[in-house]
């Protein structure tokens, strides 16, 4: 068969099997990401059916899925947003770094993979799925619960602090040691400083410039700047989907609306051919073996994650039951965590199989803890708190009882009135919440 012929029609079969995916895990409720995975590991190397003459129009295509990925993301948040997140919500994104990038890093010198290793990993431990949490709290209900600002605050905070993570991470895996890391670390502090600043002083002018009534005219002017811009902040050791993700804070008002509107289904394309791609790297025969530490690293991620929620809820002045839905929505892994992974697979190829297994695990996990933690932890509280109340046994309150009871019967109440308060299981102030979500915090 022709090199073209077989290209059209193994690209075509990948594209129509995505196609099929996708709506089978919209039937069932599903993120299409591990379908995605399992797909790619399926058509790999050491897969069911191994593909040749598209794999390098897969690749170049994966490349475009990032880009695009990552400006779809920055068009979703303004420079002021930005600003406003940072100031307010840093003190949950150190907390997010401490307790979800640490296990990364602790396993990846456990497991003997060095410093370069044990960064990546961190990584893709740390960074939550943007896309399937927003996905989810969609498909809940949730956006108009108290604690969604909070959940979206800590994504705004891991996304941006990619534009730090991703530079230095490239610096570490092309071994320019501390001081490339160092120069390339400004560099990219520098340009995100910059960026910023324009887009909140100049951010009309740069979008008047981009703007155009023609829809086909935006979406060219759009996507080639895009990765032009991605394309020199790759020459510079930036990362390309750094530059994407900034060329999408840039970009405010109708313009990104008109972008987002236009680049959606190119997002969408793309960013899947990525992930069949990163699946296609990784030999299938490489997941059993590290299924056990994948499972242990997102049984303890799961708990950090959770906990990191429940702490940027409290912060803010949430209630229980808001607290631990956020904890729970926060769970879930996905397309950075592969990002991650693939930039680091050419320098620790065994990343890749542990990504690919943790992403599974944790991709399926977080819709469910989403749903689960909080009527979980609600029921586990009241249960303790019976544990706590452990009632006087009836034989004991006859034996103890006074001769005189209605002259006891005083001095009891004043000594158990403070026990009984002490005791009562503590219940959600009204004053956590806003009037249209008090009902919805305390059912």
């Amino acid at each position: 068969m022709h090199d073209t012929t077989a290209l059209l029609v193994e690209l075509g079969s990948v594209i129509l099997g995505l196609g099929i995916i996708g709506r089978f895990a919209g039937r069932i409720g599903l993120s299409p990401i591990p379908l995605y995975l399992l797909a790619g590991l399926a058509f790999g190397d050491g897969g069911l059916l191994p593909l040749g003459a598209s794999e390098e129009f897969t690749a170049i295509g994966a490349e475009i899925g990032v880009i695009l990925l990552l400006l779809l993301l920055g068009l979703e948040y303004s420079a002021s947003e930005l600003v406003t997140s940072l100031k307010t919500q840093y003190p949950s994104g150190v907390v997010d770094f401490v307790l979800n990038a640490t296990p990364g890093a602790a396993a990846g010198l456990m497991l003997g993979w060095g410093p370069v290793g044990a960064v990546a990993l961190a990584g893709v431990t740390w960074i939550s799925s943007s896309g399937v949490i927003a996905k989810v709290m969609t498909d809940m209900g949730r956006l108009g619960n108290r604690e969604t600002p909070v959940i979206l605050g800590v994504l705004v905070i891991e996304d941006l602090s990619m534009a730090v993570y991703l530079p230095l991470l490239t610096a570490m895996l092309a071994g320019v040691g501390l001081a490339g890391g160092s120069i390339a670390l400004l560099i990219a502090l520098g340009t995100v400083g910059l960026v910023l600043y324009l887009a909140l002083r100049h951010g009309r002018l740069i979008s008047r410039a981009v703007s155009s009534d023609n829809p086909e005219m935006l979406l060219l002017v759009v996507l080639g700047l895009t990765v032009l811009v991605a394309g020199v902040a790759q020459q510079l050791q930036v990362s390309a989907a750094v530059g994407a993700f900034l060329v999408g804070i840039a970009l405010s008002g109708e313009v990104a609306e008109g972008a987002r509107k236009l680049l959606t289904p190119l997002r969408d394309l793309f960013a899947a051919v990525f992930f069949v791609f990163f699946g296609l790297s990784t030999d299938p025969a490489e997941i059993p073996p590290v299924l056990l530490p994948a499972a242990a690293l997102a049984i303890v991620t799961v708990f950090t994650k959770i906990g990191t929620g429940w702490y940027a809820a409290r912060r803010a002045g949430i209630g229980p039951r808001g607290r631990w839905r956020a904890g729970g929505t926060l769970v879930a892994r996905g397309e950075f965590s592969i990002v991650i992974a693939g930039l680091a697979v050419a320098t620790e190829p065994r990343i890749g199989p542990i990504a690919t297994a943790y992403v599974l695990i944790l991709v399926i996990a977080g819709p469910l803890t989403a749903r689960w933690t909080e009527p979980v932890a609600s029921k586990l509280q009241a249960a303790l708190a019976g544990r706590r109340k452990q009632p006087v046994p009836a034989g004991d309150r006859q034996a103890q009882a006074p001769a005189d009871l209605h002259a006891q019967a005083p001095v009891d109440r004043q000594a158990q009135a403070p026990v009984d308060r002490q005791e009562r299981a503590p219940m959600p102030s009204h004053d956590d919440l806003t009037p249209e979500h008090a009902g919805r915090d305390s059912d």
